[in-house]
């Protein structure tokens, strides 16, 4: 136990003594209550400092009082000041004021956390229990256990943090609470709760007495066991809250605040403070107000019935069609914050910013050529603009064609995802590691085999599309079986053109200061499945073809890769994200959605990149002020492919 503890326990016993007799057998008993019940705080452990993992303890708030570096500020603005390093008694009975921190809650860097170890070091966890029944609700009891933490680094990044487990009773007082179990537990989270029955399977106990309860890093909030959480509403947080390992267990001193107010009031001074434990900012970055001011410090047994739900919604490690539309969430709640954190640290510097990017996005969509759109007539120049109404209006035009395709690509996925989990799964067994000694060849090797893997995926749908595309200029008719069937005469040369794509850009890509080359040459080979299919090209072939046709339209053909690419990625997990948001759905579920729109939203991918190969060897083989329709009237627009003869004779004809 260290002083501070032990001075404020001291306080507290005299209190009692000076107190009648009743009293002091009631916070006998409930400190007798509060050592059977203490919790074991099991944290996310921080492997290295300020790197990922739970840095802040909960700590004793004595600790904060009479230190130079707190300050107490008035409500009506964050820079008045109206004292420093002040005493618990000298904000006891106020109301609106804050305490104020060294760093700055929007932008805080590691200040916090070096902080907050300097002032912890030596010194034990602290939990704070209390008693509390409530008057509507006779014959229960409620102990708390309040911890603080000297900073909130989740998304509504805020200094100070106080969060709670209780443990409720069907007794009158704390001395028949001892000759009892407890009939329930809840653990906060956010602005509601998850509850547990005392002899539920979620609720690991140490000891038989103790609850094992889980912070999640950065927030706090707590859980029953290790997963990462997902939330979509105020009670349960929005955004994702991570417990999982490795973890580290504490077991906090326990410090009981007295039910009796006076007696509550002389032990611990601060607990009669009605202001905030951070600094003043706006909204939820705004330092919470302490356990007095919450409903649950009087009426314990109400919230608990109003607010407690019986399960948190851990986010599924795997899913059928991958996590895309939880990850997503979880990602865009993450990052919207740090944007709006970032706006509100510096709104001069962001709203310029962003007002620029707006504009370059408006100049550019209004300098862009949509029109004329027109899908078939393959063979022609199309601008940027047109090159994306053209993929719409045929994806539009032919639905069922392209979705069909997107729709077999789901087995495809599924092959892949398991062949990938495999060589994960080997790599494992062998104890390959990225940052073990002498495993980083082994390392490259299976996440190259994985991309590969996951491209060519992609490539087969690209190679489907673009002869769909040929069967439908030259009036044949074609279903999603026939086009995979006819993409499979040349599967072997499309793989070997990724291999050699991925395994290139991949070493470049290792190497910091070779990155941009690596950027470069994956844009000049975005063509390769229709040099492949369209033009019988050899695997080494296809990805010379794609670079000459790419060399002088770089910009044009990767930001077209870009943006088709980014609708397909992003259209199906924001779908998801959004079912998460309106509905009650199960994760799993929303996770099969989003795979299944990012699946037949690719089909549009590869119309786009069909289109951008047929406008670059237009331009390529033809002189660039003339039409292939000026040069050669009459063409029918079979001069790029021979669908019989491609892969079986490596038909390359040339204009």
């Amino acid at each position: 136990m260290n002083f501070r503890t032990g001075t404020v326990l001291l306080a507290a016993a005299v209190a009692a003594l000076c107190a009648a007799p009743g009293a002091r057998a009631d916070l006998a008993d409930e400190t007798a209550l509060a050592e059977r019940y203490a919790p074991v705080v099991r944290l996310v452990e921080q492997e290295e400092e300020c790197g990922d993992g739970e840095p802040y303890e909960p700590m004793d708030v004595d600790l904060l009082f009479g230190e130079s570096t707190v300050a107490l500020r008035g409500s009506w603005s964050a820079t008045d000041l109206v004292e420093i390093s002040p005493a618990a008694k000298d904000v006891a009975g106020l109301y609106g004021y804050h305490l104020d921190f060294p760093g700055n809650a929007l932008d805080p860097g590691c200040d916090y956390e070096q902080w907050a170890r300097r002032l912890t070091e030596g010194q034990q966890p602290a939990v704070y229990a209390h008693v509390a029944a409530d008057p509507g609700y006779p014959g229960k009891l409620a102990l708390q256990n309040w911890l603080f933490y000297a900073y909130n680094d989740w998304n509504n990044l805020h200094e100070g943090d106080w969060e709670m487990i209780q443990l409720v009773f069907d007794a009158a007082d704390a001395r028949e609470a001892l000759s009892r179990e407890p009939a329930a537990v809840g653990y906060s989270q956010h602005e509601g709760a998850e509850q547990a029955g005392w002899g539920d399977d979620k609720l690991e106990l140490v000891d038989g007495t103790h609850p094992v309860v889980h912070p999640a890093a950065g927030s706090h909030a707590n859980f029953f066991d290790e997963k990462l959480f997902l939330g979509s509403s105020a009670e349960q947080g929005v955004g994702c809250d991570d417990t999982r390992g490795p973890t580290r267990d504490l077991r906090p001193a326990v410090a009981t605040i007295p039910s009796d107010p006076d007696l509550a009031r002389a032990a611990f001074p601060w607990i009669g403070f009605e202001g905030h434990w951070g600094e003043l900012q706006p909204a939820f970055f705004n330092g919470p107000t302490g356990p007095n001011l919450k409903t649950q410090w009087t009426e314990p047994i109400r919230w608990s019935e109003e607010s407690w739900r019986d399960r948190s919604y851990g986010v599924p490690a795997v899913g059928l069609f991958g996590t895309g539309a939880t990850d997503f969430f979880c990602d865009a709640v993450a990052g919207g914050s740090r944007a709006l954190q970032r706006a509100l640290d510096a709104p001069v510097a962001i709203g310029l910013v962003l007002s620029g990017l707006l504009a370059l996005v408006l100049l550019g969509l209004s300098r862009a050529r949509w029109r004329p759109s027109a899908p078939l007539r393959l063979a022609r120049r199309r601008a940027w603009g047109q090159i994306l109404a053209a993929a719409a209006r045929m994806y539009g035009r032919r639905f069922r064609l392209f979705v069909g395709i997107g729709l077999l690509f789901l087995p495809v996925s599924l092959l892949v995802t398991g062949l990938q989990a495999l060589l994960l799964g080997a790599a494992s067994v062998v104890g390959v590691q990225a940052d073990g000694e002498g495993g980083e060849p082994l390392v490259f090797l299976v996440v190259a085999i994985g991309t590969t893997l996951t491209l060519f995926g992609v490539g087969l749908v690209q190679a489907a599309t673009v002869r769909a595309l040929a069967e439908l200029e030259d009036g044949r008719p074609v279903g999603p079986v026939r086009a995979y069937r006819m993409a499979f005469d040349c599967v072997r040369r499309l793989l070997g053109a990724l291999v050699i794509a991925v395994v290139v850009v991949s070493l470049l890509a290792s190497t910091l200061f070779l990155v941009p080359i690596a950027i470069w040459l994956a844009v000049r080979w975005a063509l390769i499945a229709p040099a492949v299919e369209l033009e019988g090209r050899s695997a080494v072939a296809a990805l010379r073809r794609s670079g000459r046709l790419v060399r002088r339209q770089w910009l044009k053909v990767g930001s077209l890769t870009v943006v088709g690419g980014g609708i397909a990625l992003a259209l199906g997990p924001l779908l998801g994200a959004l079912l998460i948001v309106l509905t009650t759905a199960p994760l799993s579920l929303l996770n099969i959605v989003a795979g299944v729109v990012y699946a037949v939203t690719m089909p549009f991918v590869a119309l786009t990149t069909a289109y951008a190969y047929f406008d670059a060897r237009v331009r390529d083989e033809l002189e660039p002020e003339q039409d292939l329709a000026e040069r050669l009237p009459g063409a029918t627009g079979r001069w790029w492919i021979n669908p019989h003869l491609i892969c079986a004779a490596g038909y390359a004809p040339n204009l």
